[in-house]
């Protein structure tokens, strides 16, 4: 999957992407441009809730593969994204109990493509991230992925704390990873689950962090303080597949 199928550069393209309905999940536009087209992209930008970043003409230049982006460059989701609805159907259709991983702003695309991996193989019934301040599916995610993307649906919500809100009126508990809670293998982690990844940096954000029923920590025994976020993902998702396979 090469770069170029997932950036769409000048005007023209841009415009005919978002009204073919395309996911635009970030837009570059060249700063202080203001005559007509662009005021239409940046118009149907609002419309979709795309990210927009005014860059200068040499950052623009950088990022583009024909030279001719015209003070515009897109880029699109590599694969379209699920509703949340769509993600609580696929398990109603298993006939189980959901299991939902919801990410709190990830921000490298290979931590993402990784946690995607993981959640399809522990049986997840999808991944929900937010829009705003974290990485999309991009170009990395889908080859990080290694085709779990064709499988596993990913939801992009507004805000993860008022979808956790939400998913708790359909029954599902929450459970964050966190290095001051309760040991996972002491947690029951069986039934309708939420499992809350945070930043890799910072962790689960506070709001975050008080919307969830459980603080799960992993017990570590090294000299360094924590684990990568995709690695964390893994270990807590594999307690829940024992958990829920006992």
């Amino acid at each position: 999957m090469g770069y170029s199928e997932f950036t769409i550069e000048g005007r023209n393209a841009v415009i005919e992407a978002f009204r073919s309905g395309k996911t635009v999940d970030k837009l570059y536009v060249l700063d202080g441009c203001q005559d007509g087209p662009i005021m239409t992209i940046k118009r149907e930008a609002r419309k979709q809730d795309t990210l927009v970043k005014y860059v200068t003409k040499e950052r623009l230049d950088q990022l583009s593969e024909t030279g001719k982006h015209q003070g515009v460059i897109a880029v699109a989701a590599a694969y379209e994204y699920a509703q949340v609805e769509d993600i609580l159907q696929a398990a109603k259709d298993k006939g189980e109990a959901p299991f939902i991983m919801l990410l709190d702003n990830i921000e490298d695309p290979h931590n993402l493509g990784a946690i995607i991996r993981t959640a399809n193989l522990a049986g997840c019934h999808g991944v929900i991230i937010p829009k705003n301040r974290a990485v999309g599916l991009t170009a990395t995610v889908a080859r990080t992925s290694a085709g779990a993307l064709n499988y596993t649906p990913v939801a992009k919500v507004t805000n993860i704390a008022n979808t956790i809100e939400d998913l708790k009126k359909e029954g599902l508990w929450f459970v964050c990873a966190d290095m001051g809670g309760t040991s996972m293998y002491q947690l029951d982690l069986k039934g309708p689950i939420g499992l809350v990844v945070g930043n890799e940096g910072d962790g689960v954000s506070r709001l975050v962090r008080e919307k969830c029923d459980f603080v799960a920590s992993i017990p570590m025994k090294g000299d360094i303080d924590s684990l990568n976020a995709s690695v964390a993902a893994g270990v807590l998702a594999y307690e829940i597949v024992r958990q829920r396979l006992s």
